[in-house]
């Protein structure tokens, strides 16, 4: 895998892996800037995820999503989070493919306690628990096709992932690269 220009890491995974959180304390740790696509898109549209997808509809928020990542990878060197769902357009797949990705593995139970109800996640709508289980099905094979590292985030606190990400990220350049550490 060649590491292309862009940022130091892609993290991927379902809602409640902790993408966000994860990525701005290992942004802080490294310190590299943080961005997070779903927040590009809100920036952009001057409205949250779940207000587009109900005045516009899920389609039209994935080709927001497209072009937030696309622009991400061309500029943001530090560490980027991307939306859970991302990963189910082909054309993000193969924009993650020169990008080191980082997949943040979290069961249902940790995640259906992290993201609760669900209210702003319009994905969930309807059964919560259901909704959250069939999601995680349908999208584990995807997030396993484009990730270089993998970490499994269920029982761990915030800063015990981070740590794990830390880890396996310098352990996977060490073996790809000769030692280079992001950030340092």
């Amino acid at each position: 895998m060649s590491q292309a220009p862009g940022p130091l890491v892609v993290l991927v995974g379902a809602m409640g892996a902790g993408k966000t959180t994860v990525g701005r304390r290992l942004a802080l740790r490294w310190r590299v800037g943080f961005r997070d696509t779903d927040l590009d898109v809100q920036d952009a549209e001057r409205r949250t995820v779940s207000d587009i997808f109900v005045d516009e509809g899920e389609a039209y928020f994935r080709e927001r999503e497209h072009d937030a990542l696309r622009v991400a990878l061309e500029t943001h060197a530090g560490v980027l989070a991307i939306g859970g769902g991302a990963v189910i357009d082909p054309r993000n797949r193969a924009l993650l493919r020169d990008h080191l990705v980082v997949f943040l593995q979290v069961g249902l139970a940790d995640a259906a306690a992290r993201v609760g109800l669900g209210q702003g996640r319009p994905m969930l709508l309807g059964n919560v628990r259901s909704r959250m289980k069939s999601l995680l099905d349908e999208r584990l094979p995807l997030y396993l096709e484009v990730a270089d590292v993998h970490v499994a985030t269920d029982g761990l606190a915030v800063d015990e992932v981070v740590e794990e990400v830390d880890r396996a990220v310098m352990a996977h350049m060490r073996a790809h690269a000769g030692d280079e550490e992001p950030g340092r």
